[in-house]
């Protein structure tokens, strides 16, 4: 009898980016499935190592502001008393409500201007053509590049003329923070280029102002934008410590979160100390993790659609 021609068995992989349907012979797609089986998982072991080196000085500061050992032998590690004293101390016998309304009224104010201006010059920039448009973008671009501490010098003596230091840093240190406001138009305008300039015209023939098409057209389709520009303003003033300690040197009615729990820390009594700065700083992470959870989502559609177009 004539033995029967035996047709191997082969396996139909669609080959998406060349477009074409091609045979694999089983041992090879085996194959290549351990690879890819061995890659991924070195993947997610390399990812979760990472995950727990960066997530450990944050469990570790949040286990020390629980921890109320005092003298002898403390474990910097695993507190061996537990308690809300540090906490306690926070609220009832220190600076650290004040410096926490400090910080928090110069974020809202500076989050609200910032955001105004911002989003106006963004705007304007994006829809008018005007004559010296783009010089004045190259060279807001280049005075960009410079840090903010260069004038530290200069912007201390002015201030210090108009009394904005010391006693008044907290007027000082939003005025800091909201002159260069208009610089930092580069993310907003990538996203207003995104919207179609065909509603700003059909608008304008409807008999609606410039302000009228940006407040009520342009606003409500930049949710995502304005969110993002909301929590940049609101975030750089929280953990300012740089301008913050330099404008209200001194005074520690005036100062911020940042400079307040600094000067625990620098202190002799460090092991009486660093466990009240660990709890002050538990409590100054609330309200930034809260925002960016709530509103993650227009956070990164505002940093994508702002990098679209420049």
């Amino acid at each position: 009898m004539k033995k029967e021609n035996q047709i191997p068995e082969v396996d139909i992989v669609v080959d998406h980016e060349a477009g074409v349907i091609r045979e694999v012979k089983p041992e090879k797609l085996r194959s290549k499935k351990g690879h890819e089986r061995r890659v991924n998982t070195s993947i997610y072991v390399l990812l979760t190592v990472m995950s727990i080196i960066w997530l450990a000085p944050f469990v570790f500061l949040v286990l020390q502001s629980f921890r109320c050992e005092s003298g002898g032998q403390v474990n910097y590690l695993l507190p061996k008393q537990w308690g809300l004293d540090n906490y306690v101390f926070l609220f009832t016998e220190s600076n650290f409500p004040r410096w926490f309304m400090n910080t928090l009224t110069i974020g809202l104010v500076v989050a609200v201007v910032q955001t105004v201006i911002q989003l106006s010059v963004s705007y304007t920039l994006s829809r008018m053509r005007f004559r010296g448009r783009k010089l004045f973008m190259k060279a807001v671009l280049v005075l960009g590049m410079f840090p903010g501490f260069l004038t530290m010098i200069c912007l201390y003596f002015l201030l210090k003329q108009l009394g904005m230091t010391q006693a008044g840093a907290i007027p000082g240190l939003i005025l800091i923070y909201v002159a260069s406001s208009g610089m930092g138009y580069h993310i907003s305008k990538g996203f207003f280029d995104t919207i179609p300039k065909s509603l700003d015209e059909s608008a304008r023939i409807d008999g609606a102002t410039r302000f009228q098409v940006f407040l009520k057209i342009i606003m409500p389709l930049a949710k995502p934008i304005v969110i993002y520009t909301i929590l940049m303003a609101f975030m750089a003033p929280w953990g300012d410590y740089v301008f913050a300690s330099y404008v209200a040197f001194g005074k520690a009615s005036s100062y911020n979160v940042a400079v307040g729990l600094y000067q625990w820390v620098n202190t002799n009594d460090f092991q009486g100390y660093f466990t009240r700065f660990c709890a002050g700083g538990v409590i100054v992470a609330i309200p930034i993790t809260a925002l960016l959870l709530a509103l993650q989502k227009y956070y990164v559609e505002g940093v994508t659609g702002g990098t679209v177009k420049g």
